[in-house]
C-alpha cells in the first residue's frame, strides 16, 4: 500500500510516495508552472518513473493546491455569484459587497437581494421566511448566475431558514447547482461570514476544474483506485464531494501541510514552524500537532471574512529572494527569481544575486557551482545573512505569545539559507526530508470534521449542548471522508456572548478521524 501526496508551492510543486508505515519511499521537486496543472502532470511523471512501485498499490493520492487562493487574488476564474442575504429590513444599511474591491465585485456580477426572514441575536424570529419572494427572485436570475450565497442574519445561532432557502434553489435550478450556506462557513459577525460566503461560491467551478484534473492526470499514470482528497486549512483532509462544497477551506492549506509535515518529521506536537520556500517563508504554531487558528478577522485578496484560518506569518524570504544594495543599504527580498531560480541564480548560471547564492558563498549548502559565487566577499555575505536573521526574528517575535525563546522546526526547499542561531530561538531542528515536509504533512493528515454554533445554556444544558456540537462534526467528518470507527474528540472552543442575558455561548468542536 502506498499513499501519493503533491503539494503546489508558488515556486515548486513537491510529490512524494509513502508506504503502508508512513516512510518515505521517494519524493522530487519540479517548478510550479504557470498554469500550475502541467506542474502536477510533471510531478506526477517524474515520481512514478524514478520511484519504480507498482502503480495499482497505490491507495490514497493527496492535493494540497494555491488554485482557490490564486483564483480570488488574480480575480480569474471565478463563477457568477447571487447573493441573497435573509434579513429585511434591518440589515438594509450595509448591503452586500460593502467595501469589496470594484474589479471583483464586476467579475461575480454583483446581483444581490434582501428578502424577509433573520433572526434576532438571542434566537428569535426576526422576520418569516417568504418562499414566493424567493422563486421570483430566482426567475429574475435565471441564467445570470452560477452559484448563490445565502446569508441569514444570525444563522450561527438557527440556521433552518438558510437550508430552506438552499432547498428551494435546488428544486428550481436542480440538485447539482452550487449553493453556500454562510451557518456551514463563517462565525459570528453577519458582514464577515457573507463575506466569505460569497468567495465560497465563487470558487465552485475552479474547485471542479482543480478536482477534475487531478484525478484525470492519475488516470493518465495508470493509477485508477486510488481515493482522493484535497488538503484543508487546518492540517487535515477533505474528499472531492466536500471540497466542492467548501472550496474556500483550501485556502493556506500549503502552509498547514509544511506544519503538519514538521510536526511529523520532528516528533513534536507543540513548537512553532517556520517554513522556508522559493519565495516566501511562513511562519505558524503547533498545539497539540496541529496548526494553531487565527482568532481574528482575514483578509483574503483584500476582503475581510471570519472564516477557519490558521495563524499564519508570511514574509518576502526564500531561496530565490533577490539580494540587493541601495544607497549603502542591504535589503532581502521581497522579490524573488521564483521558479525561475535554476536560471536566473548565480550559482545555477544566470546574472540575479540571490539568497541562496549568499549559503552556498558561506558554505551553508552545496547546491549549483560554489565556484561561480567565489568572488562574493565574505563580509557582505555575512552582512546579508544577519538581514536574513533579521528578517525571521521580528516574524517569530510577532508569533511568541510570551518573551521565552522558543524551538523552532525548519522545514522547506530555501531552508538552506536560514543560519543556525537566531535571536530568540533556544533550540533549531532542521529534520531530515524537511525540504518535502508539505507533500509529507498532505500525505500523512486525517480527516476532520467542525461545528460551530451559539447555544443557549440556560434553554439547553451545556452537556446536551456539547453533545449535539460533537454529533454535528462527526458528521462532517463523515461527509468529508473519515472512519466513523476511528473519529475522536480533539478541541473544544467555548466562548461566552457577555451581551446575551441568557448564559449563551459560542461553541466549536473539532473532531478528527483516519482516512477511508
Amino acid at each position: 500500500m502506498y499513499k501519493l501526496g503533491i503539494d503546489v508551492g508558488g515556486t515548486n510543486t513537491d510529490a512524494i510516495i509513502l508506504d503502508a508505515n508512513h516512510s518515505l519511499v521517494h519524493c522530487v521537486k519540479s517548478p510550479t508552472s504557470l498554469d500550475i496543472k502541467t506542474g502536477i502532470e510533471t510531478a506526477l511523471q517524474q515520481l512514478l518513473k524514478e520511484a519504480n512501485i507498482d502503480k495499482t498499490k497505490i491507495t490514497h493520492a493527496m492535493l494540497g493546491t494555491t488554485q482557490c487562493t490564486n483564483a480570488i487574488v488574480e480575480r480569474k476564474k471565478l463563477a457568477r455569484v447571487g447573493v441573497i442575504r435573509l434579513g429585511y429590513p434591518a440589515t438594509a444599511s450595509v448591503l452586500p459587497y460593502t467595501a469589496w474591491p470594484q474589479d471583483i465585485i464586476e467579475k461575480l456580477s454583483g446581483n444581490y437581494a434582501l428578502v424577509h426572514g433573520g433572526y434576532e441575536y438571542d434566537g428569535q424570529l426576526l422576520g418569516e421566511l417568504d418562499e414566493v419572494e424567493i422563486k421570483v427572485l430566482l426567475e429574475e436570475w435565471r441564467d445570470k448566475v452560477e452559484s448563490i450565497a445565502v446569508i441569514g442574519v444570525f444563522s450561527s445561532i438557527k440556521n433552518d431558514q438558510e437550508f430552506r432557502v438552499r432547498d428551494i434553489i435546488q428544486d428550481v435550478y436542480g440538485e447539482e447547482f452550487p449553493v453556500s450556506c454562510s451557518s456551514l462557513i463563517g462565525s459570528v459577525g453577519l458582514i464577515e461570514r457573507e463575506n466569505a460566503t460569497i468567495l465560497n461560491a465563487a470558487l465552485c467551478k475552479v474547485i471542479e476544474t482543480t478536482t477534475k484534473g487531478f484525478v484525470q492526470a492519475l488516470k493518465q499514470e495508470g493509477i485508477f483506485g486510488a481515493e482522493v482528497y484535497l488538503c484543508q486549512n487546518d492540517g487535515t483532509l477533505m474528499s472531492i464531494d466536500y471540497a466542492k462544497q467548501f472550496p474556500i477551506l483550501t485556502i493556506a492549506c500549503g502552509p498547514t501541510n509544511s506544519i503538519r509535515g514538521a510536526s511529523y518529521l520532528a516528533q513534536v506536537k507543540n513548537t512553532m514552524v517556520l517554513d522556508v520556500g522559493g519565495t516566501t517563508s511562513d511562519i505558524g504554531v503547533l498545539q497539540d500537532g496541529f496548526p494553531r487558528e487565527s482568532s481574528v478577522a482575514v483578509e483574503v485578496g483584500d476582503i475581510r471574512t471570519n472564516f477557519r484560518m490558521p495563524d499564519i506569518i508570511s514574509v518576502g524570504l526564500g531561496g530565490g529572494s533577490i539580494v540587493r544594495v541601495n544607497n549603502g543599504k542591504i535589503t532581502v527580498g521581497p522579490d524573488s527569481v521564483g521558479y525561475r531560480i535554476g536560471q536566473e541564480a548565480l550559482v545555477f548560471g544566470g546574472e540575479t544575486l540571490t539568497t541562496t547564492d549568499i549559503a552556498v558563498r558561506l558554505g551553508l549548502a552545496e547546491v549549483g557551482d560554489k565556484s561561480l559565487v567565489e568572488h562574493i566577499d565574505e563580509k557582505f555575505a555575512i552582512d546579508v545573512l544577519l538581514e536574513i536573521s533579521s528578517i525571521i526574528e521580528h516574524a517569530i517575535d510577532k508569533m511568541k505569545t510570551s518573551s521565552d525563546d522558543v524551538q523552532l522546526v525548519i522545514v522547506g526547499g530555501g531552508s538552506i539559507i536560514v543560519p543556525d542561531t537566531i535571536r530568540g530561538v533556544s533550540d533549531i531542528i532542521k529534520p531530515e526530508n524537511g525540504n518535502v515536509a508539505n507533500a509529507i504533512g498532505a500525505s500523512i493528515a486525517q480527516i476532520s470534521g467542525q461545528y460551530e454554533q451559539i447555544y443557549i445554556y440556560s434553554r439547553e444544558s451545556r452537556e446536551d449542548s456539547l453533545k449535539d456540537a460533537q454529533e454535528k462534526a462527526v458528521n462532517q467528518a463523515e461527509l468529508a471522508g473519515a472512519v466513523p470507527k476511528t473519529i475522536e474528540l480533539v478541541e473544544v472552543e467555548e466562548t461566552p456572548l457577555a451581551y446575551h442575558p441568557e448564559n449563551a455561548t459560542r461553541l466549536r468542536v473539532k473532531v478528527v478521524g483516519e482516512m477511508r
